[in-house]
């Protein structure tokens, strides 16, 4: 851990269980900003209308839409342009909640197992959904653990909730999702302009064998 960061500061995960979807709608194919367009309004739409009906059902606590307004080009990297994550009473009420009816081409069911602050404290602003894969995801937890630290220090994110996948097979060791402290282009400069974080993040995940991949986005 680079000097002058101090020790993160966890609080209790969230005893909630998650349901993170995501579909490639109509995403660019290189370029990272997100353009308008007809075909990801009308799937928001219909998103949307699912996401109020799904909080209807009893054991559904909230259901947000997102869109993606920035996708860094990484090689093998998700381009879902449309995003959903269901919250649930409890991780065993995942089942209630009708996934057929997303047409989602990912569909993650998850608990939360590290919490900084309250993600949820607000809808409103920019969200990142951070997808990782690791060779061993038990191993992995601990390296995340190093990196939250640098985040909540060196780029002002005051939250995080990291969600693992509750079934064999999933793609992605977890997934983070955090809300920024401001644009998405600012968050991500704040990265990249930061010597530590090519010295310290980028070659923490390499050692590790883990590969960050992030969708940044905002409520539809």
């Amino acid at each position: 851990m680079p000097e002058g960061i101090p020790p993160i500061s966890f609080t209790t995960p969230s005893p909630r269980g998650y349901l993170y979807a995501c579909a490639s709608v109509d995403p660019p194919r290189r370029a990272p900003f997100v353009r308008r367009s007809a075909r990801r309004e009308q799937a928001l739409a219909q998103w949307r209308a699912l996401a109020q009906n799904l909080t209807e059902l009893n054991e559904v606590a909230a259901a947000t839409v997102y869109e993606a307004v920035l996708i860094p080009p990484i090689e093998g990297g998700p381009r879902h342009d449309v995003l959903m994550l269901v919250q649930t009473t409890s991780p065993e009420e995942l089942a209630a909640v009708p996934v057929e009816k997303l047409q989602a081409d990912l569909v993650m069911p998850a608990r939360n197992i590290r919490r900084i602050g309250d993600t949820d404290a607000t809808t409103r602003g920019t969200f990142l959904f951070n997808h990782f894969t690791a060779p061993d995801p038990e191993a992995a937890v601990p390296v995340w653990d190093e990196l939250a630290g640098w985040y909540t220090a060196r780029t002002g994110v005051d939250n995080s909730t990291l969600l693992r996948p509750v079934e064999e097979g999933a793609p992605y060791a977890f997934v983070n999702y955090v809300r920024l402290p401001g644009s998405a282009p600012a968050f991500l400069l704040n990265q990249v302009l930061r010597p530590s974080f090519h010295r310290f993040v980028r070659s923490t995940l390499k050692a590790n064998g883990m590969v960050a991949m992030p969708i940044l986005c905002r409520p539809a």
